[in-house]
C-alpha cells in the first residue's frame, strides 16, 4: 500500500498542474485571434531557423569540395535573408504573444481586484490586508511572466525540438538513437524536481503574503509604533518573516541548479558522444563533414531546448504555484448577494421597521437577540447600551454588511435581502468613529460621496460640515493632499470631511457610530454643529457618548446583552429608573457634559 500512494499523489500532482495551465491559458480565450496569428509566425521563426544548419551543410560539401565560388555567394545571400526573415518572424510572433500575456494579466488583476470587492466583510475579518495586497501583485506577478515569457519560448521550444529531432534522423537515424537514451532520464529529473519547485514555490507565495502583511501592519500603524518606541521590535519581526521566506527560496534554488546542473551534465556528455561516434562515421564514408556539422548543431538546437524547457517548467511551476492562491481567492463566494428576484428603490422616505431580529457571528453566541422596532421616516433613534450590547452590529444590519440569522429588515415596507445592494447602500450613508480618508487630496475625498458633484455642491457640502475654512487655510485649499488616511489633519478635521461626504451623498439614513467620542471639547462643537445640519430631515440612528445627542433623539433605544431592555425619550427613561437612569446616575452626574455609554 505504501508504494501506491507515491504514484497516486504524483498523478494528482500533474493534473493539478494541467488543470491550472489550463485556467492560465483560457484567460487568453477574449485574444485568441491575435494569439493564433503569433503562434503560427513563432512557428514559422524556428521553422527557418531549422533551415541554417541545411544551408551550412551544403557549404560545407558542395561549396568547398567543387570550390564554386558563385555557389558561395548565393548561399551566403540566402543565409543572410534566412536570418532577417526569422528575426522579423520572432519579433512580431514574440511581440504579439507578449501582448496577450500582458493584456491577460492586466484583465486578471481587474478581475481579482472586482471579485475582492464583492467578497463580504467576513472574507477580510479572517484575513490581513498585506495577504490580500500580496495576491493581488505578488502572485498575479508570478503568472505576468509565465505568459509573458514563457508562452513564446514553449512554441519556439516545441517546434524547435520537433523539427530537429525529425531532421536529425533523416541525416543519420544511428546517431540519433545516441541522444535519444538521455531523454528518459531528463523527463524523470524534470518530473521529481518540478514537482518539488511548485510545492516551494507555493511557500514562497504564502510566505511572501505573510511578511507583507507585517511590514503593512506596521506601517501603517506607523504612529502608535513610534509612540511605543518599538522600531527595533518591528524590524525584527518584519526580519524573521523574510529570513523564513529566504530559506524556503534558498531550498528552491538548490533544486533548481541541481537540476540544470544534471540536465547540462547529461547532455553535454551526449554532445561529446556525437562528436566521437560521428567522426567515426565521417572516416567511415557513411557521413559526410558537412551532415556532421548538421548534425551536430541539431543536437545543439535540442540540447538548449532541453535545458530551456527545464527553465520553463520551473517557471511554471513557480507560476502554478502562485495561480492556485489567485484561482482559489477567485472562488471565494460572497456569504452575502442580491436575491435572484432583487429589485431597485429610486427613492426611499426612510422608514425602518426591525422585526424579531437574531443575529450571531460564525461560532458566537447571539449578538442580537430577537430585537423588533419601528422608525419612522425623518426621527432620531439613538442606540445607548453598555459595550458589547449590540450597538454596532445593529447598525451593520441595516446596510445588510451581514445577514440575521432570522428575523426582518424593512425600509419603506420593502425587505432588504429583497432589494439590490447598490440601491440599498445610494441610501444610506455612514459616520463612524475611525474615520477612514484616502491618501488623496480633499476634494477626492470629499466627492466620493458623489462622484458627479458639481464645484458648487463640493463647496456647500464642506460649508455645512463647517470644514470650508479650515479647507482654506490650507496651502492648496481643495486640492491639498492629506497624506494616508488623512495623517495630515486633526482627528476633528478628519470627522468633518467625512460630515461633507456623507452631506454630499445627500441619503435618506443615516447612521452615526460614535462620531465624537474620541474628539476634544471644541472639535466636537463643530462636528456636532455640523451633526445637527446633517440630521436634519434624515431617518438617523446614532450611537454616541455624548448626552447632547442622546437626549435630543425622538426615541432612545437600550440593548443589553442583545435584547431591547428600555426605549422612550431621555425624560421618560430618566423617570422609569432603569438601565439608561442607572447609566445616566454612574456616568453624568458630576460632569458638566454628561455622557452616556
Amino acid at each position: 500500500m505504501p508504494m501506491s500512494k507515491k504514484p497516486d499523489s504524483e498523478k494528482k500532482s500533474i493534473q493539478s498542474l494541467w488543470q491550472t495551465l489550463m485556467q492560465i491559458f483560457a484567460l487568453s480565450k477574449p485574444y485568441r485571434t491575435r494569439f493564433y496569428a503569433a503562434t503560427v509566425v513563432t512557428i514559422l521563426a524556428s521553422a527557418v531557423w531549422l533551415t541554417v544548419p541545411l544551408g551550412l551543410r551544403e557549404l560545407l560539401d558542395a561549396v568547398f569540395e567543387s570550390g564554386n565560388n558563385e555557389l558561395l555567394n548565393w548561399l551566403a545571400m540566402g543565409l543572410f535573408v534566412l536570418f532577417v526573415l526569422q528575426a522579423a518572424f520572432s519579433f512580431f510572433g514574440n511581440y504579439h504573444l507578449e501582448w496577450v500575456g500582458e493584456r491577460v494579466i492586466t484583465d486578471l488583476r481587474k478581475k481579482v481586484y472586482e471579485h475582492l470587492h464583492r467578497l463580504g466583510f467576513k472574507f477580510f475579518a479572517e484575513r490581513r490586508l498585506g495577504e490580500i495586497t500580496s495576491r493581488l501583485t505578488n502572485d498575479v506577478g508570478s503568472i505576468r511572466t509565465a505568459l509573458t515569457d514563457s508562452l513564446p519560448q514553449l512554441l519556439t521550444i516545441s517546434f524547435s525540438l520537433i523539427g530537429s529531432v525529425s531532421l536529425m534522423v533523416v541525416l543519420n537515424w544511428r546517431l540519433s538513437m545516441v541522444i535519444f537514451v538521455t531523454v528518459p532520464f531528463v523527463t524523470l529529473a524534470t518530473r521529481y524536481f518540478g514537482q518539488k519547485i511548485r510545492f516551494l514555490s507555493k511557500d514562497i507565495q504564502d510566505e511572501l503574503a505573510d511578511s507583507t502583511a507585517v511590514a503593512e501592519d506596521a506601517l501603517g500603524a506607523i504612529r502608535l509604533v513610534k509612540a511605543f518606541v518599538r522600531e527595533d521590535y518591528e524590524v525584527e519581526r518584519y526580519q524573521t518573516a523574510i529570513e523564513k521566506l529566504f530559506k524556503t527560496a534558498r531550498r528552491k534554488v538548490v533544486l533548481t541548479q541541481l537540476f540544470w546542473a544534471g540536465v547540462g551534465i547529461m547532455f553535454m556528455s551526449t554532445l561529446v558522444i556525437i562528436f566521437w561516434y560521428g567522426g567515426k562515421e565521417v572516416l567511415a564514408d557513411r557521413l559526410t563533414a558537412g551532415d556532421l556539422v548538421a548534425f551536430i548543431i541539431y543536437a545543439l538546437n535540442i540540447s538548449r531546448s532541453i535545458s530551456q524547457t527545464s527553465r520553463l517548467y520551473t517557471a511554471v511551476n513557480t507560476a502554478a504555484g502562485a495561480s492556485e492562491r489567485i484561482f482559489e481567492l477567485l472562488e471565494e463566494t460572497p456569504e452575502i448577494e442580491n436575491n435572484s428576484n432583487a429589485k431597485s428603490i429610486s427613492k426611499v422616505k426612510g422608514e425602518i421597521e426591525v422585526k424579531d431580529l437574531w443575529f450571531s457571528y460564525e461560532g458566537e453566541k447571539d449578538v442580537l437577540r430577537g430585537i423588533s422596532f419601528k422608525a419612522d421616516a425623518g426621527k432620531t433613534i439613538a442606540l445607548v447600551g453598555p459595550s458589547g450590547a449590540g450597538k454596532t452590529t445593529l447598525l451593520n444590519l441595516i446596510p445588510r454588511f451581514y445577514d440575521p440569522q432570522k428575523g426582518v429588515i424593512s425600509v419603506d415596507g420593502n425587505n432588504i435581502q429583497d432589494v439590490k445592494f447598490k440601491s440599498l447602500r445610494e441610501h444610506i450613508s455612514i459616520v463612524p468613529q475611525e474615520v477612514h480618508l484616502f491618501g488623496t487630496s480633499i476634494r477626492e475625498n470629499i466627492i466620493y460621496g458623489k462622484l458627479d458633484a458639481t464645484e458648487e455642491e463640493i463647496i456647500q457640502a464642506a460649508k455645512d460640515a463647517n470644514a470650508h475654512q479650515f479647507i482654506m487655510d490650507t496651502e492648496d485649499g481643495y486640492n491639498s493632499m492629506i497624506g494616508e488616511k488623512g495623517v495630515k489633519l486633526s482627528g476633528g478635521q478628519r470627522q468633518r470631511l467625512a460630515i461633507a461626504r456623507a452631506i454630499l451623498k445627500n441619503p435618506a439614513i443615516l447612521l452615526l457610530d460614535e462620531a465624537t467620542s474620541s474628539l476634544d471639547s471644541e472639535s466636537e462643537a463643530q462636528v456636532q454643529e455640523a451633526l445637527v445640519r446633517l440630521m436634519e430631515n434624515r431617518t438617523t440612528f446614532v450611537i454616541a457618548h455624548r448626552l447632547s445627542t442622546v437626549q435630543h433623539a425622538d426615541r432612545i433605544l437600550v440593548l443589553d446583552e442583545g435584547e431591547i431592555v428600555e426605549q422612550g425619550t431621555h425624560t421618560e427613561l430618566i423617570e422609569q429608573g432603569g438601565l439608561y437612569s442607572h447609566l445616566y446616575e454612574l456616568q453624568f452626574r458630576d460632569l458638566d457634559e454628561p455622557k452616556v455609554m
